[in-house]
């Protein structure tokens, strides 16, 4: 499996747990979803949104649903606590 890099802006957030501005940063939403979907395609998830599927296509993917994906306790927790920084950001879903 290959490592995960998230940008040093989400490892902050994360850490830290910053409170959210009043308004996303599309930037930062940006670097979260990237961060989030990179765990997805990383364990073989096949994407559905024309985003997804522009950012990392769906060659080797070989899990539908997003719930068949074989995640890692780490891994899960990472995603939790991406969404919730999304949520807590009110970045666009």
């Amino acid at each position: 499996m290959r490592g995960l890099y998230l940008p040093l802006s989400v490892i902050l957030m994360l850490a830290a747990g910053a409170t959210a501005p009043a308004f996303a940063n599309p930037e930062t939403c940006a670097n979260l979803w990237t961060a989030r979907n990179e765990i997805y395609k990383a364990q073989g998830y096949c994407f559905r949104t024309q985003r997804a599927t522009a950012a990392f296509g769906n060659a080797g993917c070989q899990y539908d649903a997003i719930e068949d994906v074989p995640l890692s306790a780490n891994d899960r927790r990472l995603i939790a606590d991406i969404v919730r920084q999304e949520r807590s950001l009110r970045c666009p879903r």
